[in-house]
Parts: structure tokens; C-alpha cells; sequence
């Protein structure tokens, strides 16, 4: 859900901010929510909006959608390529390609970051601060998806 806002905020020229924390915690949620309800609120007086209308909530469900799409096929092409013998391991570059969507390297970065973080069976070598270099491979080849 959250690149899918990213991208539909993009889409439409308007910025926004990641922030991550080390550990969730109360403390560090609580910090977060303070944070925010300040930031726009006080935002929002400045430049005489009313903050808390949502006109692009359709729009990110709607990116999201396409974010989980692209995710399937992230996970399709990795399956299939670490069904090989030997593993081949791909960049994301690669991934990108096979996906025919070379303009989505960077989503396809964080699908594949959030995958490997969250367990989901992702293995993820090389430099994070250059996408680029990062080969990517699953951790148990699932046949069955190949065919799905």
C-alpha cells in the first residue's frame, strides 16, 4: 500500500518522505503519530488547505493494486530463475527487464527489499546503497508457482 501511494502521489507532482524507524516501539510510534499530526497540520495552515480531505485515496488503492501486480511477476521470473541447476541469481536490472519494465527498477528494488526483510524467502547479496549491484535469488525453488 505504501508504494502504491508513493507512486500515486508521484503521478500527480507531489512529493513525499519515507521515515524508518530501528525499532517499533510505543515510544517510537507514538513519536511518529506525533510527528505527523503536527507536520500536517501545521502544513496544511500554511498553505490554506483543508488537510484531512483525501482526494487521492482511490489512487493509491488503485497504484497498490499495480505494485502487487508487478510483485507477482517479480516473484514469478525469481522462482523460475532459481529453479535452475545451478540458482541464477539475477540483478535487479535483470528482474526489471524480464519483468518488461525497466522504468520500475526502483519499485522492483523495494518489493524485493520489503520481501527479504519480511522472511519471505528472498535472498538479497551485495550493496544496498547501489540497487544495481544487488543479485537476487528465492531460497526454495516452488515448481508448482511456475504453473500456476
Amino acid at each position: 500500500m505504501m508504494q502504491g501511494t508513493r507512486s500515486a502521489l508521484y503521478a500527480n507532482d507531489r512529493e513525499s518522505i519515507t521515515v524508518t524507524v530501528q525499532e517499533v516501539t510505543p515510544r517510537s510510534v507514538g513519536a511518529l503519530i506525533a510527528l505527523y499530526e503536527r507536520a500536517v497540520g501545521f502544513y496544511a495552515s500554511l498553505i490554506n488547505i483543508n488537510a484531512y480531505h483525501q482526494p487521492g485515496v482511490e489512487a493509491g488503492k488503485k497504484a497498490a493494486g499495480e505494485v502487487l501486480a508487478l510483485q507477482k511477476r517479480v516473484l514469478a521470473i525469481l522462482n523460475e530463475a532459481s529453479c535452475k541447476e545451478p540458482v541464477e541469481p539475477l540483478t535487479v536490472n535483470e528482474i526489471a527487464v524480464r519483468c518488461h519494465a525497466p522504468e520500475e527498477i526502483e519499485m522492483i528494488y523495494k518489493i524485493i527489499a520489503h520481501m527479504a526483510a519480511n522472511d519471505r524467502a528472498i535472498i538479497a547479496e551485495g550493496n544496498c546503497g547501489s540497487p544495481r549491484s544487488v543479485k537476487v535469488f528465492l531460497g526454495e525453488c516452488n515448481v508448482d508457482d511456475l504453473y500456476a
